[in-house]
């Protein structure tokens, strides 16, 4: 279970902690703009973050922080990109649920990229939930009507993802399992454009990030049902958790910052750095909270070991689904 209830612990001891004490800085490290890439096209929900956090780490590397969006296959063209580049610390990489976690049991020996073995994580640096929306001319106000719908129209409710592997696409199918129901599946090359179709009424409904959903919800654009968290959030507690009505339903998504395998330990640590400081800044964590994301901070051994735990724990989900990509 994803909880941020440690991670805002931790960030809270490091707002009322006494300054670090200076470390060994890489010598001349940053000489030029540093490139952050995202496995997505712009305007999705990594997108968004990233760029917020990049606005902060600029400020704190003294350098420009430049985001560069390598989109397709479920985030494997840009993850690879920044697994081969070269680890000098001017390529970074916001890794995520999808490009770190769940690809790897759904690509398997397919996978061009090991991420474990060929990143160096920083931090993770934000924690989230998707929610279920539907086109306002869907005849559900609830996730039982939305199932019994969708019972009652086999394969006649499509739903759209940010690409196949993503958590937009994995939540659905959990759906799908557990509701024991049929939908079809629209992929699309990220959330932004899968939103924009749900819009304009081209799919009934979508397991959306709250990142993209939100401004949707609150424009009247779309219908949201309820969120994945296991409970209902404070954020937004009239909004239902879909485990209400599907008891054990979650899927929470989260955002690390990487770094290519074998970069030098005192320019993590410089990053590292910059990374606390960006996510303390009280700017920083309003605007994701008003995305529906909360700032969440966790050091690279720590995001080592919740990483192998998320690739063990979606690995059970793909397999208990039976999800493939062939």
């Amino acid at each position: 279970m994803l909880t941020s209830r440690r991670g805002f612990a931790a960030l809270a001891l490091g707002l009322g902690a006494p300054a670090l004490p200076a470390r060994a800085q890489p010598a001349g490290w940053p000489r030029k703009p540093i490139r952050l890439i995202v496995a997505f096209a712009p305007g999705g929900a990594t997108d968004v973050l990233t760029r917020l956090l990049a606005e902060r780490l600029q400020a704190g590397l003294g350098q420009p922080v430049v985001v560069e969006n390598r989109a397709g296959a479920a985030g494997i063209i840009g993850t690879e990109a920044a697994a081969h580049a070269a680890p000098d610390g001017y390529t970074l990489l916001q890794g995520t649920i999808s490009t770190h976690a769940m690809n790897v049991p759904l690509y398997g020996a397919k996978l061009s990229y090991d991420p474990v073995r060929d990143f160096a994580p920083i931090a993770r640096t934000s924690t989230g939930y998707n929610l279920l929306v539907v086109h306002p001319a869907v005849a559900a106000a609830n996730v039982a009507e939305l199932i019994a719908l969708a019972k009652a129209r086999p394969g006649g409710l499509a739903y759209g993802s940010g690409g196949n592997g993503t958590s937009t696409h994995l939540a659905a199918e959990m759906f799908k399992t557990m509701a024991g129901v049929d939908l079809l599946h629209v992929p699309f090359r990220s959330t932004a454009p899968a939103a924009a179709a749900l819009v304009a009424g081209e799919i009934q409904l979508m397991f959306d990030t709250s990142v993209s959903s939100l401004p949707l919800v609150r424009d009247g654009r779309v219908r949201a049902l309820a969120v994945t968290a296991p409970r209902r959030m404070a954020s937004m507690p009239d909004l239902p958790a879909v485990a209400e009505t599907l008891p054990g339903f979650e899927m929470g998504t989260w955002n690390g910052l990487y770094a290519p395998a074998g970069t030098p330990p005192a320019i993590l640590e410089r990053i590292d750095e910059a990374t606390r400081a960006a996510l303390r800044d009280p700017d920083l964590i309003a605007r994701y909270a008003a995305l529906g994301t909360e700032v969440f901070y966790a050091g690279g051994a720590e995001a080592t070991e919740f990483l192998k735990a998320e690739i063990l724990r979606w690995t059970r989900v793909v397999r208990d689904a039976r999800i493939t990509m062939d």
